[in-house]
């Protein structure tokens, strides 16, 4: 099981990666939009500074055509490091490109999934990851549970290495569907884990112990 950080923010990458079990961090230009006009490479060069060489990092290509994704895909490897996934979209081009990427030694994360078809292709491409769009395509009305569902299958009978990282969620219920759909990963803003223990019944709960064990023993630590 693996969680990522879906963010692009140094001091939330920062405080949170010593407190939660995260084993990476994805952005794409939407999430870097909500940083501003940064100094591109050497900010995610902090970024890897941050979460360290074990943990991945996953950058998207900004190319449509499949020689600009490979060039990009290049480009973002020899400016930020070696170890960079590279976030390619699951377009005609896209596969084109993730084929000959794969057979470069490259790391691929197939993202902007939104059907089996694209993950089988994705898959069948060489891709390490892929990112199906969890709230997305149930905005679309499309059954992201049994999606992933197909999809884990389908590498689970296929023998592929490739896992599934789901993404885009607004709760942290579609989360916890996604991991018991079968996805091995999943990417999702800091501020939703931080939610998800920050809830009035956890703090209720937290002040409760420690005013029963200051009624029984009449201290706040223990002996």
């Amino acid at each position: 099981m693996e969680i990522l950080f879906d963010t692009a923010n140094l001091a939330d990458i920062e405080a949170m990666t010593p407190i939660y079990p995260v084993s990476g961090v994805t952005t794409n230009p939407t999430i870097i939009k909500a940083e501003g006009r940064i100094d591109f490479y050497p900010h995610f060069r902090r970024i890897r500074e941050l979460i360290g060489p074990d943990r991945t990092l996953h950058v998207q290509v900004l190319a449509q055509d499949a020689e600009g994704i490979i060039r990009d895909a290049h480009r973002l490897r020899e400016m930020i490091d070696g170890e960079v996934y590279v976030k390619i979209p699951t377009t005609e081009q896209g596969i084109k490109a993730m084929r000959q990427l794969f057979n470069q030694g490259i790391g691929i994360t197939a993202t902007a999934i939104y059907s089996k078809t694209q993950g089988i292709l994705a898959i069948a491409a060489g891709a390490d990851y892929i990112a199906p769009y969890f709230n997305r395509m149930e905005s679309l009305d499309i059954d992201t549970v049994a999606t992933i569902k197909s999809l884990a299958k389908f590498i689970d009978k296929a023998g592929a290495e490739c896992k599934i990282m789901a993404a885009s969620f607004k709760n942290v219920a579609q989360v916890s569907a996604a991991f018991e759909a079968g996805a091995q990963a999943v990417t999702l803003p800091p501020g939703l884990l931080r939610a998800a223990l920050s809830t009035p019944d956890v703090n209720q709960a937290v002040v409760a112990f420690a005013n029963d064990w200051y009624e029984t023993f009449g201290t706040t630590t223990l002996p």
